[in-house]
């Protein structure tokens, strides 16, 4: 069963409180399970839990702050991304060489998610690919996370104009989610 860090988890959360405040945190709690709950309220940035947990979690995050707006959760990324590359993972950072970030694609992956293996393919002086491949399980919003997490990642290491596009997605009926990654 794939399941991915509670750094992930938490900094969802974070930023829901950040943006929206405690009530809409509670809100969003208070739609998951019981079960689902007491496991968010119990984790650490270091625990493992299920993907599933963390789709529900994303669920009731996009209806409770982002109004059904799936887009939402590259605001999300961007957060996650804010949160996690400013302290637990800043040592990935390259501030001015952004492909030497990109090229770490494979060892942050294993950070964030059990299975599944993320590379990066280089197709130009300031672009490329990344592909996430034999992940157990898959979702639009958390794609969608990922997009905003490489786009702010970018910039912090100093790219300008990044662009990060989904081209195949998993869970769209692709055989993996690719990203296409554009950056000055």
């Amino acid at each position: 069963m794939q399941k991915v860090k509670g750094s992930v988890l938490k900094s969802r959360l974070d930023f829901v409180e950040e943006h929206f405040g405690e009530d809409e945190v509670q809100q969003v709690m208070a739609s998951l399970s019981a079960e689902d709950q007491e496991a968010l309220r119990k984790m650490l940035p270091s625990s493992w839990l299920s993907f599933e947990i963390g789709k529900r979690l994303d669920d009731a995050i996009v209806q409770v702050c982002g109004k059904g707006d799936p887009q939402f959760f590259e605001q999300l990324g961007v957060a996650s991304a804010d949160k996690n590359l400013t302290t637990l993972h800043s040592t990935f950072l390259t501030p001015g060489d952004p492909e030497a970030f990109l090229r770490k694609a494979p060892q942050i992956y294993e950070l964030y998610y059990q299975t599944g293996r993320r590379a990066w393919e280089k197709t130009g002086e300031s672009e490329g690919y990344l592909t996430t491949y034999d992940a157990e399980t898959f979702s639009a919003a958390d794609c969608l996370t990922v997009v905003g997490w490489y786009k702010r990642a970018l910039a912090m290491c100093g790219a300008t104009t990044v662009e990060v596009e989904e081209e195949e997605c998993r869970a769209l009926g692709g055989a993996v989610c690719r990203y296409r990654v554009r950056w000055e």
